[in-house]
């Protein structure tokens, strides 16, 4: 019996799973979107194509480990390093005495900037040792290898620029710049943006000074004699590089060539992961929400099946199979549009370099059962607990008790409600004590916890907003919108039902948007208010190299000058692992106050020049890390290099500028490339300010240099926030709209529903213009109620976080306030107008008589 009505409801009453079916199908498509991503970031790798033709490669663990107790076990977190991390170069000679190595080759790349001869672009500068590590088509076809003093080219390069070997150019690298002679060609085949095919082979003694880190190479590629197996020589090598590096085969080897990829697997996973856990759990209340709605309105429906006969267990059944029967085919349904949000995604990020070109979106099937699963399961769950009550009346009184609304929540859902928002405000609580980070981790916690308080006590929410709004409205709204508050009143389940989703995208999107919206006006009040500089120098090519601030100190007008290299430190915070924004200082540490305003707490900038093991911090970190002046403070710098060194000062505007301050000549050989990303200079006084412009753009450097006023470092500040606040504003939207989506369809599912009642009003003499303003008050009504209520918990969730990162309260601009509520306001209004219309068509005597 329960299967046969399944089915016929399904199949002559398919309007009244519209509703479920659309709520379903976009929550399917939100979980396979983000379990898309989770596989990828899990399965992300690329084959090898330099080192492909070695089968064993020696390369440097790119990640920083800490072990983690936990009660007692031990857990080990990770965390991949910001730079280019490398391997000791003598690591090739104790691999090359292995019997089954042939040759163990290092390999190292550093960027050499275009411009030092006509027509040469940017080059790799390698070690002539690399040559035919690409392969047999990568060798010497003119000339012989370099000594000293000499360089070959690859052959198309050189023939661009006219010249042949013989010829003398200037080459800057990160360690230097010099003259070399051309002392032969070789041919280069070129595989990717990792090693284009403009390369420039120096002396490996020369290569390993002008890189910027001697003593330290990329990669080692290992080939075999003759003979000799993969496995054998892999297992040969291991032996031989013991703990202090890795050894690598297969597919590994291509991570060596793309070390974003490493980064780009744990964006990956948070995405899927974390934010994909907050989505599903998104999805899953608003599908329950929605199956709950819509089995509640066929309440009268349940009620005529028990008057006849059928059990509790038959409703139930009826109800589970009615789910079977739908939520699979919308799950379904939504896998299609799910993959395209997760091609969509995949490919902004890949446009905005956060994933590597090469690295392909897997798409598997484990995300799509997955998201049918999860509706599945959902709805079925949803369905149980909405047929308890319709399951639960005796048939004598089932039609009496489904005709009326169910009065106010009963005991237990108002009191699992309650602790749920005891627990939201506990949760806000303890997160006011904490510093940024740790706040963070709290702000699912904190919107659960108060979203699943409004989900149960949303007619106590409906009661309470009727008597706020209660009053204005009877006195200035007239018969319509004493009628919504009446209705509210006596309606407040089915309200509640249209203001949870409102609250969600309030609160998601609100928590979201507003926490970005605050971090990048704090970041830019800093550097506006903390760059003092007249110039900014910067280039074209990849930076600065070493002395640049030397040089610029002794232009004529120039009063201070101060090199900054851009790089990342890592940090432990108790059991979490996280990076900071660093600042390799070069010049006159001294003379940062002229050029920048830190707006230090305590201690002297000035003794950063004692020496390399010493360092300022952000007066946040250091309170993070435990430290004051005087102590070490525990670090690992780009490479995943360990330091502590000793804490010189502290100061307030970390956010803007950068969490750590070094000497240059601590993190220089522990970066990707060595140059300084910008000076900072200051005029002496009475300084003719173009004069000193024009003398700083012809200082010699790495590719075209650039002279800008302070607002070209504003830029840079602003533009390096640009990934974090696209991801914050993609996660805003997908949430939001899903919600908004489901918010409109909750809408228009509770005004259909009121079929009978329209048509009473109308027999009762109640004007369609009156009605049609009735839905409007009752819209707008839901839609403040949603809004202040959802405000409130992005507030609530939003100030702890804030305060620990910027130390200032939420910053809320209005122009992305503004049309976050009047999309709320529109949204309640369409979505309660246009099914009013359609009701208000039909007759009254017909509509009041007919199926409800």
């Amino acid at each position: 019996m329960s299967n046969g009505l399944a089915r016929a409801s399904v199949r002559f009453r398919p309007a009244s799973f519209v509703g479920t079916f659309l709520a379903l199908l976009l929550g399917a498509a939100i979980v396979t979107a983000c379990g898309t991503l989770l596989q990828t970031g899990l399965t992300a790798s690329v084959p090898p194509s330099r080192y492909a033709a070695a089968p064993v490669l020696v390369a440097p663990d790119a990640a920083v480990e800490i072990t983690v107790k936990t009660g007692g076990d031990e857990d080990v977190e990770s965390l991949p390093v910001p730079e280019r991390a490398r391997v000791d170069a003598a690591l090739a000679g104790r691999i090359a005495a292995q019997p089954g190595v042939a040759a163990a080759r290092p390999d190292t790349a550093f960027p050499i900037p275009a411009g030092s001869a006509p027509g040469v672009p940017g080059l790799t500068g390698r070690g002539i040792a690399a040559l035919g590590i690409a392969g047999a088509g990568e060798k010497l076809v003119e000339g012989r290898a370099p000594g000293a003093g000499e360089v070959v080219l690859d052959v198309d390069t050189a023939h661009a620029a006219h010249l042949a070997p013989g010829a003398t150019l200037a080459l800057t690298g990160p360690g230097g710049t010099g003259t070399y002679r051309i002392s032969g060609l070789a041919a280069s085949p070129g595989a990717g943006p990792q090693h284009p095919a403009a390369t420039a082979w120096f002396a490996d003694q020369v290569a390993d000074r002008i890189s910027g880190h001697p003593g330290r190479v990329d990669a080692i590629a290992v080939v075999p004699r003759d003979g000799v197996t993969a496995k054998t020589l892999a297992a040969q090598v291991r032996q031989a590089v013991g703990g202090d590096a890795e050894v690598l085969t297969g597919d590994a080897r291509g991570a060596v060539e793309q070390p974003l990829l490493a980064e780009s697997r744990t964006m990956l996973t948070a995405l899927g992961g974390s934010f994909g856990g907050i989505a599903t759990m998104t999805a899953v209340f608003v599908v329950m929400s929605t199956v709950a709605l819509a089995t509640g309105q066929r309440a009268r429906e349940f009620a005529l099946l028990r008057a006849i006969g059928a059990t509790p267990r038959q409703i139930r059944r009826t109800i589970a199979t009615e789910a079977v029967l739908v939520a699979p085919i919308a799950g379904a349904l939504g896998i299609l549009p799910g993959l395209a949000l997760a091609r969509w995604w995949f490919g902004e990020l890949a446009d905005r370099g956060a994933v590597p070109a090469a690295v392909p979106l897997d798409v598997g099937p484990i995300p799509m059962l997955a998201a049918v699963a999860t509706c599945t399961i959902a709805a079925l769950t949803a369905g149980f607990f909405a047929s308890r009550r319709p399951s639960r009346l005796r048939p004598s009184q089932a039609l009496g008790a489904a005709a009326v609304e169910a009065g106010r929540p009963g005991t237990v859902r108002t009191v699992v409600g309650l602790l749920f928002a005891a627990g939201g405000v506990s949760l806000a609580a303890v997160a006011a004590g904490l510093d940024g980070s740790k706040a963070a981790n709290t702000a699912l916690g904190v919107v659960m916890c108060f979203l699943m308080a409004v989900a149960l006590l949303g007619p106590w929410v409906a009661g309470v907003a009727a008597g706020v709004f209660g009053l204005p409205l009877r006195a200035g709204a007239g018969a319509p919108g004493s009628l919504a508050v009446d209705n509210t009143r006596a309606n407040a389940r089915r309200l509640a039902s249209a203001i949870t989703p409102i609250v969600m995208v309030t609160a998601f999107c609100g928590t979201l948007l507003f926490m970005q919206s605050t971090i990048t006006h704090v970041t830019g009040e800093q550097v506006r208010t903390g760059i003092t500089a007249d110039h900014v120098v910067g280039s074209t090519g990849p930076g600065l190299p070493a002395g640049s601030a030397d040089r610029a100190a002794k232009v004529p007008g120039v009063d201070a000058a101060v090199g900054v290299l851009r790089t990342s430190t890592v940090y432990r915070d108790g059991s979490v692992l996280g990076t900071a924004n660093t600042l390799g200082i070069s010049g006159d540490p001294a003379k940062l106050p002229a050029v920048l305003d830190l707006g230090v707490k305590s201690g002297s900038l000035a003794e950063l020049a004692r020496s390399a093991d010493t360092v300022a911090l952000d007066a946040g970190l250091a309170d993070a890390l435990g430290v004051t002046v005087g102590d070490r403070a525990p670090l690992w710098l780009g490479d995943g290099t360990p330091v502590k060194p000793t804490v010189v000062a502290t100061y307030e505007r970390g956010l803007g500028f950068g969490q750590v301050l070094l000497p240059r000549a601590a993190v220089a050989e522990h970066v990707t490339a060595g140059y300084d990303s910008q000076l900072l200079v200051a005029d002496a006084p009475g300084a003719d300010r173009a004069a000193v412009a024009a003398a700083l753009g012809n200082l010699s450097g790495a590719g075209a240099t650039t002279v800008a006023d302070r607002a070209g470092f504003v830029a840079q500040a602003d533009k390096a926030q640009e990934i974090g606040a696209w991801a914050n504003a993609v996660m805003a939207g997908v949430l939001g709209g899903f919600a908004a989506v489901t918010a409109a369809n909750t809408l228009a599912m509770t005004v259909l529903d009121r079929r009978r009642e329209v048509a009473l009003l109308r027999l009762a003499g109640t004007t369609r213009r009156q009605v049609r303003g009735m839905m409007r008050w009752e819209a707008l009504l839901v839609a403040a109620t949603g809004l202040a209520v959802g405000a409130v918990i992005a507030w609530v969730t939003l100030l702890p976080i804030t305060r620990g990162i910027t130390g200032s309260a939420p910053h809320i601009p209005v122009g992305l306030a503004l049309p976050l509520a009047a999309g709320a306001v529109l949204l309640c209004l369409g979505s309660t107008g246009l099914p009013a219309r359609l009701l208000l068509r039909a007759h009254p005597v017909a509509a009041g008589g007919g199926r409800q």
